[in-house]
């Protein structure tokens, strides 16, 4: 399975009502730690279950959900986590 695809699979269990997911791989390709240029992503969610939660409580209900992709097939995740309503608000 493809990593971006494996990536949304298991941000589905958190029930976004949206998922934008870029590789940005190729724009890293050769740095220290992603010798290949593999897993950078830029990830926006957004889901009603961040509702009440900071920042550093999101990430880590996202974190959770990916398992250890985060410590293997991913090597940088930039994320914005919003709620329903910061999303209309932007």
């Amino acid at each position: 399975m493809d990593l971006t695809e494996e990536i949304r699979q298991r941000l589905a269990a958190l029930e976004p009502l949206l998922i934008e997911l870029e590789d940005e791989s190729h724009r890293h390709a050769g740095h220290a730690g992603a010798r290949s240029g593999g897993g950078h992503f830029e990830l926006r969610i957004v889901a009603t279950c961040f509702a009440g939660k900071p920042t550093l409580a999101r990430h880590r209900l996202i974190y959770a959900a990916l398992g250890e992709l985060m410590q293997t097939r991913i090597h940088a995740l930039s994320i914005l986590a919003q709620t329903p309503e910061e999303a209309t608000q932007a």
